[in-house]
């Protein structure tokens, strides 16, 4: 199975330059889609439903302190890892997300289920460390 750092690779390829915010709900939205569209992960790293949205938390270490990462920014990760299927649902989601502006993903991720239920009412802008399940966002994005 690929890891978060994989996605990570590719999506900076591809893409280039970012916002640690947009790249982790670029990673979020990869895994979120590929689950509603084959039943299976990229990678098992989880999503915690913090309050500026999805962060995965290995993710949030690598880059931690940075505003804006690159490729150079991580040593971890190689697109030769994911197959052609995961390379795919990533290429979809960058298609319909990669253009939006990391302020649009988190208010994006925030009206959607598997952050809210993840939440469960906490006041925006609380601190939450609970885990955003794999089921729910495979059941989300799939009923959409």
């Amino acid at each position: 199975m690929a890891t978060v750092f994989d996605v990570t690779n590719y999506i900076l390829e591809k893409i280039g330059k970012m916002s640690t915010w947009k790249l982790q709900k670029l990673c979020y939205y990869s895994q979120a889609w590929h689950l509603a569209w084959t039943g299976k992960p990229i990678f098992g790293e989880e999503f915690e439903a913090w309050a500026n949205g999805p962060v995965c938390v290995e993710l949030f270490h690598a880059h931690q302190g940075k505003f804006v990462v690159d490729t150079d920014d991580f040593r971890r990760g190689s697109q030769d890892a994911l197959s052609e299927d995961e390379k795919d649902s990533i290429n979809i989601v960058l298609r319909d997300y990669g253009d939006m502006e990391p302020y649009d993903l988190r208010e994006l991720s925030h009206s959607e289920a598997p952050w809210k239920e993840a939440r469960n009412g906490l006041p925006e802008g609380a601190k939450c460390r609970t885990i955003i399940t794999k089921e729910s966002m495979g059941e989300y994005y799939g009923s959409l």
